[in-house]
């Protein structure tokens, strides 16, 4: 519904029109006045007092006139301060922390990486501080974080429930320990959650309404958009998918036992589907078929090898791809997405697994979603924790 000067408060209507004026400038700045009115279906002295207001809100600025025309009367051109406000994303993983600072346009300024040390929340704190550093800014300046975590997270207290991948992480006082960064709002939510907002903002899925994303590495784990909307599921457990057991009977590791009970916060042990095709397997099962000498990343040595045409390298990469597509399917026949984007340190084996597993995935479904390889790789959680913080500062805006 388009905003419009009818018989409503004055200042309900000066807020409605502010907030439709914002919009249009941040996705087109700089812009006319003239683009403006087409933009929102306003008047030019609605518009004009709505760009006053976000002016003095330190919100939007003019841009210099002669820089925008070469001859005639100069238009007025309005751009969007994307430098008012700041946000950080921050990617929390067992071996090493993320965090990127990002303006309210969305375009990260600084980033820093650092290892996971000993004692988990300062390492965070760290590295959040080290990127404000090197943006030369302050928590002052930060309108929201976002923290994204292997695990089961609460929505409405941001405790982490559950964390396989980091187990020293479940119920620390995380949103306690970060708040006194910045007086701004601190939001935890489970990585592979943010890692499907990065692909569907800046990814190989943008703007896409009905999405899978499979995070494919020692861990696997899905993130959903139903819809245009992230699906958590009732208890912020939905897409879990590497406790799925759909390999009894098959040959290969034994499945192991699901460990659903909230008393086993502690919970390291790898599910069914991340025994039967984890990054441990894969080399496991390349030593046995001799597919490769020894190798530090014996992961890696393999895919490359199949790529080359090694035929037991090859043999190993289609009997994985069957096993994921065999537990991939079961999640696609019930949620039905248009695109499935495969991440995770395995989606770097490209487009020799990508085949294999799209060979075996078609005869099991009934429809054919498009398949694709992450184009964010290890950023797409840390992007997507940027995209929810910038979701959450909007609410600042007039």
């Amino acid at each position: 519904m388009q905003p419009h000067e009818s018989a409503r408060g004055p200042h309900v209507l000066r807020q409605i029109n502010s907030r439709a004026v914002l919009r249009a400038v941040r996705e087109r700045s700089p812009a006319r006045v003239a683009d403006l009115m087409q933009a929102t279906g306003l008047s030019r002295p609605a518009v004009t007092r709505a760009v006053a207001e976000l002016r003095d809100a330190g919100l939007v600025a003019d841009v210099d006139e002669t820089a925008q025309v070469s001859m005639g009367r100069p238009a007025q051109w309005i751009r969007f301060r994307a430098e008012a406000g700041y946000v950080v994303g921050v990617d929390v993983g067992s071996h090493k922390v993320v965090a990127m600072v990002a303006d309210l346009a969305g375009t990260v300024v600084a980033s820093r990486q650092m290892a996971t040390g000993e004692r988990l929340l300062q390492s965070v704190r760290d590295t959040i501080a080290e990127a404000l550093a090197k943006a030369d800014l302050t928590g002052e300046d930060v309108w929201a974080i976002v923290v994204g975590t292997p695990g089961i997270v609460e929505e409405s207290s941001g405790e982490v429930l559950l964390a396989p991948g980091i187990p020293g992480l479940a119920h620390l006082p995380v949103l306690d320990e970060l708040r006194t960064i910045t007086p701004s709002p601190v939001l935890i939510e489970n990585d592979i959650n943010l890692a499907v907002l990065g692909e569907r903002w800046c990814g190989a899925a943008v703007g896409s309404d009905s999405l899978v994303f499979v995070h494919w590495g020692v861990r696997i784990g899905a993130g959903i958009i139903i819809d245009g909307k992230p699906y958590r599921g009732a208890n912020g457990a939905a897409g879990e998918i590497g406790f799925v057991d759909v390999f009894s009977g098959l040959d290969g590791p034994d499945p192991a036992p699901l460990l659903g009970a909230r008393a086993a916060n502690a919970v390291s042990e790898k599910g069914a589907f991340e025994h039967a095709v984890g990054a441990q397997t894969i080399a496991d099962l390349a030593h046995a078929a001799e597919a490769l000498a020894p190798s530090p990343d014996a992961v890696a040595a393999v895919f490359a090898a199949a790529t080359e045409g090694d035929p037991a390298a090859l043999e190993v990469v289609d009997r994985i791809a069957a096993r994921f597509a065999r537990g991939l399917a079961a999640l696609l026949l019930i949620l039905d997405p248009r695109e499935v984007i495969i991440g995770g340190g395995l989606s770097r084996a490209g487009e020799t697994l990508l085949a294999a597993i799209d060979r075996h995935l078609r005869p099991r479904i009934l429809t054919s979603p498009r398949l694709v390889l992450s184009d964010l790789g290890s950023d797409a959680v840390a992007l997507g924790a940027v995209r929810r913080a910038l979701d959450h500062a909007e609410q600042r805006l007039p």
